[in-house]
């Protein structure tokens, strides 16, 4: 028995007798069959239509959703405890509470896309096709990691999929990204880029100049402010004038998103998507909140309530909302799913085991990735007559 393509989120959660009989066998998990569901805030626009709050997903989807939102989850615990071991040093900005931007702009795309952001990057390298090794092997600076062990938790990245990595001056990213939706207009390429940024970095003037030479240009280029709430320790209504960030673009529609629900953030980057590649730049503020403080130097809780905190993860969580969705359409058990969160448990861990026996990279690597190979560039002396060292 098929279930109707259109009720609201409301009708949803009902018991399911409202809607299958006793006798129908449930949906298989990895069913393509398509769901419905309504976006649990409507969309807010300016300077242009909003789109459905009716999106559509399958089973399949659903249980992807949820196994990479737990594993998303379970890593980013995972580096607060390696940080506090002293096994990752330096800066780390952690993304829990935010991964349904993650998982929900990657359902909407395709690695032909590209995306750009900040330094609280490790889950957008996951979403682009990143592994659980090479994550925390750069985390702990060892040579197996996606950038070598030199970038470190700020400056993950994955090209052959689109990923032009995270970014630690804030805002820099965002001139970038554009210079990624130019370089895609000029080879007449049906791509986009995201460029992603923080309500922190929203009054940056290389925003705005980069974003009036997208409109210019029409380029097909997406500006993400994923708006947590908090620059640092600084609440937004005491940063911005204006905290309408999806407004801020002016002549460029912007569109507000809940970004705590991963179909209403595949919903609006879909609609994005469609809209750049005709009409040039869009901005999409999305709606979201960090569990953790800004960095893990921050306790995040001198600037906010505990009980906004966990009011927060009782009514809004990411996890929770696709775990209510897969219990509400029998898709699978509430061991099933608790089942799974026990495996990302295990994975995680054998992953950061295995990274821990990859090497530190070879002092030489700090002369690498510098200046174009073949040049034959020397570095001399203060006095430029003793050559020190030829680089490779």
């Amino acid at each position: 028995m098929a279930l109707s393509t259109h009720r609201t989120v409301n009708q949803l959660l009902k018991p399911l007798t409202t809607f299958i009989s006793t006798t129908t066998r449930r949906l298989s998990s990895d069913s393509t069959a398509t769901i419905t569901i309504e976006t649990s805030l409507p969309f807010t626009a300016h300077k242009i239509d909003p789109p459905s709050r009716a999106v559509e997903t399958s089973p399949n989807e659903l249980m992807t959703f949820f196994n990479d939102l737990a594993e998303m989850r379970r890593m980013e615990i995972a580096a607060d405890s390696l940080y506090k071991a002293k096994l990752i040093r330096g800066f780390c900005h952690l993304y829990d509470g935010q991964e349904a931007v993650a998982v929900g702009m990657e359902a909407a795309i395709t690695k032909k896309d590209c995306i750009i952001t900040a330094y609280r990057d490790h889950c957008i390298f996951l979403a682009r096709g990143g592994g659980l090794y090479e994550s925390f092997a750069e985390l702990m600076g060892r040579k197996d990691g996606c950038s070598k062990g030199k970038g470190g938790s700020m400056h993950f990245y994955k090209k052959d999929s689109g990923f032009y990595g995270g970014h630690g001056i804030v805002g820099a990213q965002v001139p970038l990204g554009i210079g990624l939706s130019f370089a895609q207009k000029y080879s007449k390429e049906e791509h986009v880029t995201f460029a992603m940024y923080g309500d922190g970095a929203a009054n940056q003037g290389q925003l705005f100049e980069a974003l009036n030479m997208a409109a210019l240009w029409d380029l097909p280029a997406i500006l993400v402010c994923e708006n947590n709430h908090y620059g640092m320790g600084t609440a937004e209504w005491r940063a911005a004038k204006s905290p309408a960030y999806y407004k801020r673009g002016d002549y460029v529609p912007g569109l507000k998103v809940d970004g705590m629900d991963a179909l209403a953030v595949k919903q609006a980057c879909k609609f994005a998507k469609e809209h750049v590649l005709k009409n040039g730049p869009i901005i999409l503020e999305m709606d979201t909140y960090r569990y953790h403080g800004h960095s893990m130097s921050d306790p995040g809780s001198t600037y906010r309530t505990r009980d906004e905190i966990s009011g927060v993860r009782q009514e809004r969580d990411p996890i929770e909302r696709i775990r209510k969705l897969i219990l509400a359409h029998d898709i699978a058990t509430e061991k099933e799913l608790k089942d799974i969160e026990k495996e990302k448990r295990k994975v995680v861990d054998e992953a950061i085991a295995k990274a821990k026996e990859s090497p530190m990279p070879d002092p030489s690597e700090l002369f690498t990735n510098v200046y174009v190979k073949g040049f034959g560039v020397e570095v001399f002396g203060a006095d430029r007559k003793e050559v020190r060292v030829t680089l490779p």
